[in-house]
């Protein structure tokens, strides 16, 4: 590969490329499949100075040749806590051109495209926004880029990126951008977070990453390329010492020709040195390559290190203490020797970070601190955005000033929501400048507070609660207020970490330590008290404190703590099936938050995901919708991010029902992101579960990814044995049903709910007794059907909603069938049917149709059971549920015939045996088979035996040629 890795955004690369023939071959097939098959990922590793830099120059070179869009952005060792940096870097390529082909997208995604160098500071980035959001308008303007001719975004030395950044690249790895863009990032593998090192991994077993690894050049390219002029055995010397690595040979060659080194020097690979990947002895050659440098010339060399985006003129000046015609001396000085080079946005770059590193890390501390103070000041005086300063800041002022302490809380302000690790860190810096001392100490619990909260959005749950304990324990007795606010945030992160014993023990504490506290505290407790239920807590326990929190808010006239206590009991109600009673909460609770403004709204969020739940139970599908949006628009305007897959599962809940499969992807897989970012296992393993519903409904029968996503769920779950846990059980059943294996779904399901379901909520029972009717009936446990299905029924009939009961009649029409009584089934699935219409559960309407077509037509009502066949499958294509659409294959109405009379063989065939053979003759396996017809394997297999003897043929080959010729 090639000789070294350039430090600027895109260089035209002077040095000979080398070697790396087969991996430039790869690089030039995706450049010719782009947006037709190339992979949208590439991944390129290898140790520091090994050529990564060198062979993305090169492809982009030849991207651009190919008339497409290059756009390249590096991660900087010294700028990991500047968000989205390396994204920044890589727009500050766009022309006014791309700029004005997608105006709204650029303004979407101004987080990412702000701070670029020391200019004047772009303007805050919005409050709206959130971090997940920001995501996908970063995806969608690469889309628009990439639509005119197509896109490459290259980013160097991702492993120095920043969190902010890292969770971009992890939600694009898994939504590749559509079209014709490709992603390439070049990383040291070792020096590679471990979240990034996985999620690439995972794109490469799903073929979305293309990954290269780079090895040692070998001998003959290394010095043929690179020394063609050098003795042999000289040039054998310094390649054995640089282990192949073209950086290393480059810099001992370079140390030969300047005399530095009279004899090479048997160098060996070292990760022991501070200078990271550095094998012994090079960053001496490095620093010696620096010997003859001026006091004036080092020091500015010193600066372009330290500085890094903000290494321009006025900034270098300012650190140095230099004249305009002073510096460009040195300057000048600084590019004769290819030490320094100019860089993208009139920035000075050194030719290597490598060599940044050995400059920076053999810098003076007390001159570190100098360039840090003096750029901090210049980027205050040009109107720098706050996080740009805050980073010089930090390293800078290390006693109480109170400009700087105001520069990082603003810093702090504007990545809250985008880059809620960066306002972390922001805020500890600001922490470590404030005075311990009393006159401080309730600003210092704010700023706890503040980063408790960023660190819980963050993911840092685990720390967010522990600084939390620390405000609580720190609070004095006449700040009750701050204390209960940490108090209910620490149990709220309690309750996100799965721990609700410790939820609850932590706020009963504080009601039983402050009996006096005041009404709106006692509001505030109870509300979090009872949302345990019943993710842990039976709501049955919970019933009296939700009564006292509601009488209370009622007392103070606190209309938003009355709405949050009726959601509370609207949703706890519908869990236990108590239709009347969480009918009549959820129409107090929607009349209360209907009248509110968004703006009294931020604090009932979560509120309003639970009515709209508790609404989606109750069949209220339209309501439940427009709650979960209005949810969705305050939670993103208010940063409460982790509040979104609530709501953003209950409105994919309502889409499965009302069968809009495509968006219930969309939503399932945006909780995804957030629940991952987030850090909760059992938040994750909710949304897992709930995606594995929508990847059932939505796919072809036997859909691995539906199974994968539900076994994961239940990884995540642990040993927890809470709703959610239930959830995630269940829909593993779910998945093993439709995939054909009847008897893992039985025993998730039971695993699930207990011998008698009772340990799931009842509005569920019915569906999940169906799964166990066919389940049984498919492993020839008649008994067990008519047991589940007259439990659905009694089920059904207590709860008295259409959705459940339509889901006990098509219990009981299996059954039926199974009896031979096609004309009661027949009864039975239209009567399914028309209950779901009414109730708008379209993707349970068009399930019931679809399973009565073939029925009337036994019972003798061909016409009418086409007509339903074509109703169910126009409801199934429409709403795109695969599922469905497969269910409809498999009951299509026959065509009426004119060939002649079928042979005997094929007339002595049962109308299951004739299914199987004519899926053997399309290809299947016996799995593919069974997932197809919502049989076991092992049914399959006996079919198969018995259709083998009757045709008289021994191989499915002499199977499928006999049906063929029939």
């Amino acid at each position: 590969m090639g000789a070294s890795e350039d430090a600027a955004a895109h260089p035209e690369s002077g040095r000979p490329f080398v070697g790396r023939t087969d991996e430039l071959g790869l690089l030039e097939t995706v450049i010719d499949r782009l947006g037709h098959g190339a992979p949208p990922f590439i991944d390129i590793t290898g140790a520091a100075g090994i050529g990564k830099s060198r062979l993305m120059t090169e492809f982009c070179l030849r991207a651009r040749r190919r008339g497409v869009t290059v756009l390249r952005g590096r991660a900087a060792e010294y700028e990991r806590q500047l968000p989205f940096h390396p994204f920044a870097d890589a727009f500050a390529d766009l022309d006014d051109r791309l700029q004005a082909a997608a105006p709204d997208l650029l303004d979407a995604v101004s987080p990412v495209l702000g701070g670029r160098g020391a200019g004047p500071s772009p303007g805050p980035m919005p409050a709206a926004a959130d971090r997940f959001g920001l995501h996908r308008s970063v995806a969608g303007l690469l889309a628009q880029l990439g639509r005119a001719g197509g896109l490459v975004v290259a980013l160097d030395d991702v492993h120095w990126a920043d969190p902010a950044s890292l969770e971009l690249l992890d939600h694009l790895v898994r939504h590749p951008v559509p079209g014709p863009v490709v992603l390439v990032v070049a990383r040291r593998d070792r020096q590679t977070p471990t979240a990034l090192t996985a999620a690439l991994t995972r794109g490469v077993d799903t073929d979305a990453v293309l990954r290269i690894g780079l090895a040692p050049l070998a001998e003959q390219e290394c010095v043929e390329g690179l020394a063609p002029d050098l003795p042999r055995g000289r040039a054998a010397h310094l390649y054995a010492a640089g282990e192949g690595n073209p950086l290393y040979f480059l810099s001992l060659l370079h140390a030969h020709r300047e005399g530095a080194a009279r004899r090479p020097t048997p160098f060996s690979v070292s990760t022991e040195s501070s200078l990271g990947e550095l094998p012994t002895g090079l960053g001496a050659l490095l620093l010696n390559e620096l010997a003859p440098l001026t006091p004036s010339q080092r020091r500015a060399l010193e600066a372009i290190a330290v500085l890094g985006d903000h290494a321009v003129t006025p900034v270098i000046r300012r650190a140095t203490g230099r004249t305009d015609t002073e510096l460009d001396d040195d300057l000048d000085a600084l590019a004769r020797r290819d030490l320094a080079r100019a860089g993208p946005n009139g920035r000075m770059v050194l030719r290597h970070p490598v060599l940044r590193t050995v400059v920076h890390e053999s810098t003076a501390a007390r001159r570190l601190v100098e360039i840090h103070r003096a750029a901090a000041a210049e980027l205050a005086r040009t109107g720098a955005p706050a996080v740009e300063q805050a980073r010089h800041v930090e390293r800078s002022v290390i006693t109480w000033d109170p400009q700087a302490y105001a520069v990082l809380r603003r810093a702090a302000e504007q990545t809250a929501s985008t880059a809620p690790t960066s306002c972390a860190h922001w805020l500890r810096a600001a922490l470590r400048l404030l005075p311990d001392t009393v006159e401080h100490a309730a600003e210092r619990r704010d700023l706890m507070l503040r980063r408790a909260r960023a660190l819980g959005v963050a993911g840092g749950l685990r720390e967010s609660r522990d600084l939390l304990h620390k405000v609580i324990s720190t609070a004095g007795p006449d700040e009750a207020g701050v204390r209960t606010s940490a108090v209910v945030l620490c149990a709220l992160t309690e309750r996100h970490l799965g721990r609700y014993p410790e939820a609850i023990a932590l706020l009963r504490r504080e009601l039983s330590r402050q009996p006096e506290l005041s009404p709106s505290d006692r509001v505030s407790i109870g509300l979090e008290l009872s949302s345990s239920a019943p993710h842990n807590t039976s709501y049955p326990q919970m019933r009296g404190e939700v009564a006292r929190t509601l009488a209370d808010a009622r007392a103070l006239g606190n209309e938003l703590g009355e709405a949050g206590a009726l959601a509370v009991a609207a949703f706890g109600e519908a869990y236990e099936g108590g239709v009347a009673a969480a009918s009549a909460y959820a129409t107090q609770a929607a009349g209360l938050l209907d009248g509110l403004p968004d703006d009294d709204l931020t604090a009932l969020c979560e509120p309003l995901g639970r009515l709209g739940w508790a609404e989606a139970f109750l069949g209220r599908f339209t309501d439940a919708e427009r709650h979960a949006d209005r949810g969705l628009g305050i939670a993103r305007s208010s940063g409460q991010v982790y509040l979104l897959p609530l709501l953003l599962l209950c409105k994919a809940h309502v889409r499965i029902q009302t069968c809009r499969l495509p968006s219930a992807c969309e939503l399932a897989d945006e909780a995804e992101d957030i629940a991952r970012g987030i850090g909760s296992s059992e938040l994750l393993a909710f949304v897992l579960a709930n995606k594995a519903q929508v990847r059932i409904a939505a796919s072809a029968p036997g859909d691995p990814e539906a199974l994968a996503a539900a076994e994961e769920a239940v990884a995540s779950m642990g040993p927890s044995d809470n709703w959610r846990a239930s959830m995630a059980w269940c829909m593993l059943g779910y998945a093993a049903l439709t995939g054909g294996d009847p008897h893992r779904a039985r025993a998730a399901l039971l695993r699930a709910g207990g011998d008698d379901l009772r340990g799931l909520q009842p509005s569920m029972r019915p569906l999940l007794s169906e799964l166990l009717v066919t389940a049984a009936l498919s492993t020839g446990d008649v008994g067990s059907a008519s047991a589940w299905s007259e439990r659905a029924r009694k089920d059904a009939e207590q709860l008295g909603l259409p959705v459940q009961r339509a889901s006990a009649m098509r219990s009981a029409a299996q059954l039926a069938l199974h009896d031979g009584d096609p004309a009661r089934a027949a009864t039975l699935l239209s009567e399914a049917a028309a209950e779901c219409a009414r109730s708008g559960a379209v993707f349970w309407e068009a399930r019931s149709l679809l399973l009565a077509a073939p029925v009337m037509t036994a019972a003798g009502l061909g016409a009418r059971g086409a007509a339903m066949w074509e109703q169910g499958h126009r409801l199934a294509v429409a709403g795109g549920a695969g599922l469905l659409v497969g269910l409809a294959e498999l009951t299509r109405p026959p065509v009426p015939s004119v060939s002649s009379p079928a042979p005997p063989w094929l007339a002595s065939l049962t109308a299951r045996e004739r299914e199987v053979a004519e899926l053997v003759a399309e290809g299947l396996t016996n799995q593919a088979i069974a997932a197809r017809l919502y049989l076991s394997r092992r049914t399959v297999e006996t079919h198969l035996s018995r259709v083998f003897r009757k045709t008289d043929v021994a191989t499915r080959a002499g199977l499928a040629a006999l049906m063929a010729r029939s």
